[in-house]
């Protein structure tokens, strides 16, 4: 194992352990040597990079030819890995092909919520031009995760980029160490940080009471209790789905509970409306239930949405996935395998 991949794994372990960074799956990093290109697969954690082999080889002359001419087989990229480097055959990142885009040898895409409190914004481009004023950087709007996002990102990238702020999606930097990546990424995130309102506590007893009986538990995370006291988070968050990993993982949006309104028949009357019935219900003034059997990851997209509805106001444009992008989530084999692998 050379000295970079060594630091690559030692930096994707303290990236994934910070949930202000990377939340359950989400995220990815790699690194670009001899021309292989070792980037996490598909569904593992970036903070297992240390004590789990969470790397896959991807053979990088033949994927950049086949991004070239649009193969579909960019799509999964698993015609590209080098199967003699793959004993546990995992499979690539459904970002493999946004990594592959960049030249510098180190790339690393987090699911930032400083940023993604920005990226979620109607006029995000706008707003970051002066936070980001002194940054090779470019921002890219909604498209998928995977192929798609990738085509955008090659339209917009410049040799000398080397940050991108994706539309409802979170932050990538690229460098050719691991060391100025980490830096750079740091830099990033401190300039586009948010103030974010203090989290109010529930009243656990009666919480307890309104899910006595249902398939559904209180969240043990006083932050994400706080959706159910903040109106201005509540007030965003009811709005849709703001990034790929929370339909992903969570359903479509939020379900808030009317008055008297079980909690399930709150979550039907959104999956009624055509969408992927929401997992996460919010019982205004009482707190917020999710199902019992609720995975970690799960439970890391509930805390995601709180942190990022902590640092929104009520009067930000904020732009929600489309129903049809929500569907293209939701039935892309990618995001069916990811789901698929045991929680972690």
């Amino acid at each position: 194992m050379t000295h970079e991949m060594t630091a690559l794994k030692a930096l994707s372990a303290r990236v994934g352990a910070d949930p202000l960074l990377v939340q359950a799956a989400g995220g990815n990093t790699s690194l670009k040597q001899d021309g292989v290109m070792w980037i996490k697969a598909s569904g593992t954690w970036l903070q297992h990079a240390k004590e789990r082999d969470i790397f896959v080889p991807v053979a990088i002359a033949p994927l950049l030819k086949a991004l070239e001419r649009d193969d579909p087989a960019c799509e999964s990229c698993t015609d590209f890995v080098r199967g003699d480097l793959n004993s546990l055959g995992l499979r690539p990142s459904i970002e493999t092909t946004v990594h592959a885009s960049f030249a510098h040898k180190v790339v690393l895409h987090v699911h930032c919520i400083e940023t993604i409190s920005w990226a979620v914004r109607e006029d995000a481009e706008a707003r970051l031009q002066e936070k980001l004023a002194g940054f090779d950087w470019a921002f890219v709007p909604y498209r998928r995760p995977g192929l798609p996002l990738a085509k955008e990102i090659r339209l917009r990238l410049k040799p000398e980029t080397n940050v991108l702020v994706l539309g409802n999606h979170g932050l990538v930097v690229a460098a050719d160490t691991v060391a100025e990546a980490e830096r750079l990424l740091e830099r990033a995130v401190q300039a586009v940080v948010k103030p974010a309102r203090r989290p109010v506590s529930p009243d656990t007893a009666a919480l307890a009471e309104l899910a006595q009986g249902t398939r559904y538990v209180p969240s043990p995370d006083a932050i994400v209790q706080s959706l159910a006291f903040d109106a201005q988070s509540l007030a965003q968050a009811r709005k849709g789905t703001l990034y790929p990993d929370h339909i992903v993982f969570l359903g479509a949006g939020i379900s808030v509970a009317e008055e008297g309104e079980a909690p399930a028949r709150a979550a039907e009357r959104i999956g009624r409306a055509g969408r992927p019935e929401p997992k996460l219900i919010v019982v205004p003034g009482k707190g917020v239930l999710l199902p019992a059997d609720a995975t970690p990851a799960m439970h890391a997209m509930a805390r995601c949405l709180a942190d990022v509805g902590l640092r929104l106001t009520q009067a930000e444009p904020v732009r929600v996935l489309t129903l049809d992008e929500e569907l293209a989530l939701v039935n892309w084999d990618a995001e069916k395998y990811r789901q698929s692998l045991p929680p972690a």
